[in-house]
């Protein structure tokens, strides 16, 4: 996407146990800035989406450039309060009473996903209102306009469980909402916001000059190197003095997008009808989105099947016959104890890994691309698997 070259390329695999996510403190900091650009000069407040990059060892590095953190629940927002500071905002699709009343207690935005829920909890609401002025309520929209390619990443597809149609507000009061809240992009760049933002307008203009903030949601690749980041800062403009109101975006890939690797090592190779290379890293618990998604994750120096002389199927060691990462080709023959270099892998990866079959998390590095200074942040061992378990 992007003729810079990828620093990992002169990274030694072999300073780190395998397997191992290498993060580039350089990348991160690339990404980081062009965010704060983007508050700069549109006016709007970013915030790091912790559900797709959660590495908060560089949480310093965050706070110094973005104004707080979104969370999906408690512990997120717990997770933002202590480590990252600035803004705490919190969306779920549903809250429980125990968890609602300490989010009450560190977030600054809470939004909602339903009447329902806002309206069964008006007691805690008021009462923790008058303890912290500050604290902002607001609901999560659903314009039923759809503009992303995998259903299973689509919060507007049909029946979908996220936000309130504009049908649901009928009789409703907002007294006490101050803002609104949608999502509806994955992975894309501005013209798809500007067909949302379209829908956004047609259907809940009336209730938009009410708002004194409106949250974008997620799903922006700002940090892509073909993203048009100055139309993106001309609309946020634009929105915000028609309608007066603060704008919100909430990106999580685009903090980490091309910051990091995962390097594993091949531990045998077999055969059954093709050649077969089983590595000590998982698709299904390290990198579920491969299945889930599903995409195909890139290796460097590796291609496409029968692209290059020798191909393999690789596979986790896990016990699920499905746990499969895909098809690559090599210029040589995998050997055991060779080292692979999965790309782009900072992103949903950390957040989504598992223990399941009691396979081992995949350690955590942060690297200097200039300095070359590397740190290894943590490993895991059985007290991670067995204390998760009882």
């Amino acid at each position: 996407m992007s003729d810079r070259r990828n620093p990992f390329e002169d990274f030694d695999v072999s300073r780190v146990p395998s397997p191992c996510f290498v993060v580039d403190e350089v990348a991160v900091e690339r990404n980081l800035k062009i965010l704060n650009r983007v508050q700069k000069e549109s006016g709007a407040k970013v915030l790091a989406a912790l559900k797709a990059f959660s590495m908060w060892n560089l949480a310093p590095r965050v706070s110094k450039y973005l104004s707080g953190t979104c969370a999906s629940g408690l512990h997120e927002a717990r997770l933002g309060r202590e480590e990252y500071g600035g803004e705490v905002h919190v969306f779920s699709a549903a809250y429980t009473e125990t968890d609602l009343r300490e989010i009450l207690e560190i977030a600054d935005h809470v939004v909602f996903n339903s009447f329902g829920q806002w309206q069964r909890f008006q007691p805690l609401l008021k009462a923790a209102k008058e303890v912290r002025p500050q604290l902002q309520f607001g609901l999560r929209i659903n314009p039923q306009h759809s503009e992303g390619d995998v259903a299973i990443y689509d919060p507007c597809a049909p029946c979908s469980r996220l936000g309130i149609p504009l049908s649901q507000f009928e009789g409703q009061s907002l007294a006490g909402i101050t803002g609104l809240h949608f999502h509806t992009l994955c992975e894309q760049g501005v013209e798809p916001l500007k067909r949302t933002l379209a829908a956004v307008e047609a259907q809940f203009g009336d209730v938009l000059h009410k708002m004194q903030w409106v949250n974008f949601g997620g799903g922006h690749h700002i940090t892509r190197p073909d993203y048009h980041v100055d139309e993106l800062i001309e609309r946020v403009k634009t929105f915000s003095e028609k309608y007066n109101v603060q704008v919100f975006l909430e990106p999580g890939e685009a903090v980490a997008i091309h910051t990091g690797v995962l390097v594993s090592e091949v531990l045998d190779l077999t055969w059954n009808d093709m050649n077969l290379a089983i590595l000590d890293t998982s698709a299904t618990c390290h990198m579920p989105d491969t299945l889930e998604m599903p995409y195909r994750a890139d290796i460097l120096g590796a291609g496409l099947p029968e692209q290059y002389s020798h191909t393999y199927r690789l596979g986790g060691m896990t016990c699920l016959a499905g746990d499969v990462i895909g098809d690559y080709s090599f210029n040589q023959p995998l050997k055991v104890g060779e080292r692979l270099v999965f790309d782009d892998m900072s992103h949903y990866t950390m957040v989504k890994t598992t223990t399941f079959n009691g396979i081992n998390l995949p350690a955590i590095a942060t690297w200097n691309s200039e300095t070359d200074e590397l740190r290894l942040v943590k490993q895991f061992g059985y007290d991670d698997f067995k204390s998760r378990l009882s």
